[in-house]
């Protein structure tokens, strides 16, 4: 008999599914080290990212939705 998996909880509390199936997260490098960076660029890590692809598929399933 078949088992069920776990569903990754850490996962979940970092991404969320949008409604066409992407994955929508916060971005990295906005914690420290401020200072050294553009205002360019800070503006654009504060914005949620989108990933696609192989990786959003693998990580949809690890997180229990299909």
């Amino acid at each position: 008999m078949a088992t069920k998996n776990k569903t990754n909880r850490s996962l979940i509390k970092r991404f969320k599914i949008t409604a066409k199936g992407k994955l929508k997260h916060s971005q990295g490098k906005r914690r420290h080290l401020l200072a050294g960076r553009t205002s360019k660029a800070k503006r654009h890590a504060s914005k949620p990212a989108i990933t696609t692809g192989p990786t959003a598929d693998k990580y949809i399933i690890a997180m229990g939705g299909l």
